[in-house]
C-alpha cells in the first residue's frame, strides 16, 4: 500500500493496479464521523433494552457519541482553517 497527496489536496492509497482517492478529505472524514456517532447511538439503544452489562455498555457508547458530536465542529473549523507548509526563503518572519 502505497499513499500518494495530490496537488489539489486529494489522497490517493494505492494496492497494486487498484487505487482508492479520497476526494475533499475534510468532508469525507466529517461523513465518517456522523456514521460512526449514528452506528453508536443506535447500538447503544439496543443495548438500553437489557438489564445488567449491556446496560453500562450503551451508556459507554452514548458517552463516545456525544464525544464525537463535539469532535463534528472541529472537523469543520480545521476545513475552513488549513495551515500550509511554505518554502523557506532564508528569512525568518514573526
Amino acid at each position: 500500500m502505497r499513499k500518494m497527496k495530490h496537488d489539489n489536496g486529494d489522497l490517493s492509497f494505492r494496492f497494486g493496479h487498484d487505487e482508492i482517492v479520497i476526494h475533499k478529505r475534510y468532508a469525507a472524514l466529517s461523513m465518517v464521523n456522523d456514521l460512526m456517532i449514528g452506528l453508536w447511538f443506535l447500538i447503544g439503544s439496543f443495548c438500553f433494552f437489557y438489564e445488567g452489562a449491556t446496560l453500562i455498555v450503551g451508556t459507554w457508547l452514548f458517552v463516545i457519541g456525544s464525544a464525537q458530536l463535539l469532535i463534528r465542529p472541529g472537523i469543520r473549523l480545521a476545513r475552513s482553517i488549513h495551515l500550509n507548509h511554505l518554502p523557506s526563503n532564508g528569512t525568518q518572519d514573526f
